[in-house]
């Protein structure tokens, strides 16, 4: 921007000189260089980027994070000197937590300052230096994991998406999830199961869920999921299955019983958190059939599926997400 201005000022003062030759050249060029550095003043102070809450407020992807930080009584701190590192979900990723339990957390000021304040890491760290670190300390007390995935950046099970968002008081880098701490999520795994939604309830307020459960509704299995249980489902996303084939898709859909078949191999009896999964070699499907699971350093896979997400809970089971879809050795 500065060369540009000083040659626009420069075609001026040859106009003014041509124009008026009787005129002191120094005195136009003193002017002209004070009026640049004016002007260059006035606009950096316009683009001076404001505080970590100014910047999550003016993008407006942050609705829900910027109200929790508000009712967690935050904003004061976050608008603070710091400098702080924040690793903020969109809208979309607090959409994506199990129906009932945002509105829990907001209604629990100490749960909702413990869960914000893991996202906050002390001090200034660049997507440069992120990627160099297995694990970062959060203000809320406990470490959150970072890997790299290919060209992907995860912290905990979420994907950074956009990084080096520059405040005045720290950066901000955008992830697709919310981020809730090991003491937190123990505490959700012991609470009363009546507080919680059933598997079916769980996906549908995922919102992520929607051609697997059109196929549980179109199998009939939808009381079944709903039903005691427990039951751990490794469950495909909507990507998982708009990667197969579209013939393939259409004639299971047309086909209940081959349908069910396909759905219940993503299926096993009892509740099988993370930490027993990753001890196994396989587990047996309630269809019958059994899945191959593997262990490659941070990464689980069912079948060649990596699960990307773990342990959500519901009142009749648990689900881990995977982005692809299981077929069964019959089909």
């Amino acid at each position: 921007m500065k060369p540009k201005l000083i040659a626009i000022f420069a075609v001026f003062a040859l106009v003014l000189s041509a124009c008026a030759a009787d005129e002191e050249p120094a005195a136009e060029t003193t002017t002209t260089v004070a009026d640049e550095a004016t002007t260059t003043e006035a606009m950096e102070e316009m683009e001076a980027p404001g505080t970590i809450v100014d910047v999550a407020v003016g993008a407006g992807s942050f609705t829900t994070l910027v109200t929790a930080v508000q009712e967690a009584g935050l904003v004061e701190t976050l608008s603070s000197e710091g400098p702080y590192t924040v690793f903020a979900p969109t809208d979309d990723a607090f959409a994506a937590l199990p129906d009932g339990l945002l509105d829990t957390v907001l209604a629990d000021t100490d749960l909702l300052t413990q869960i914000l304040t893991y996202h906050v890491v002390a001090g200034v760290v660049p997507a440069a230096d992120v990627v160099g670190l297995d694990s970062a300390t959060t203000v809320q007390g406990e470490d959150v994991a970072i890997s790299v995935q290919g060209d992907s950046v995860m912290v905990n099970e979420a994907s950074v998406i956009q990084t080096d968002i520059e405040a005045s008081n720290g950066i901000i880098h955008v992830i697709d999830a919310v981020l809730l701490p090991p003491s937190v999520v123990e505490a959700m795994a012991e609470a009363p199961a009546e507080q919680m939604a059933d598997i079916v309830a769980t996906a549908e307020a995922a919102g992520s869920f929607t051609t697997l459960l059109t196929a549980i509704e179109a199998a009939g299995l939808t009381e079944t999921l709903m039903g005691e249980g427990p039951y751990t489902v490794f469950a495909p996303t909507d990507e998982a299955f708009a990667a197969v084939d579209e013939d393939t898709l259409n004639a299971l859909l047309a086909d209940p019983e081959a349908l069910s078949e396909v759905l219940l191999y993503h299926v096993v009896a009892g509740a099988v958190p993370a930490a027993d999964v990753v001890t196994l070699d396989s587990a047996t499907t309630v269809q019958g059939s059994d899945v191959e699971i593997v262990l490659d350093g941070d990464t689980v896979t069912v079948n060649g599926a990596n699960v990307i997400q773990t342990d959500i809970q519901t009142s009749n089971g648990i689900i881990h997400v995977i982005d692809a879809v299981l077929l069964p050795p019959s089909s």
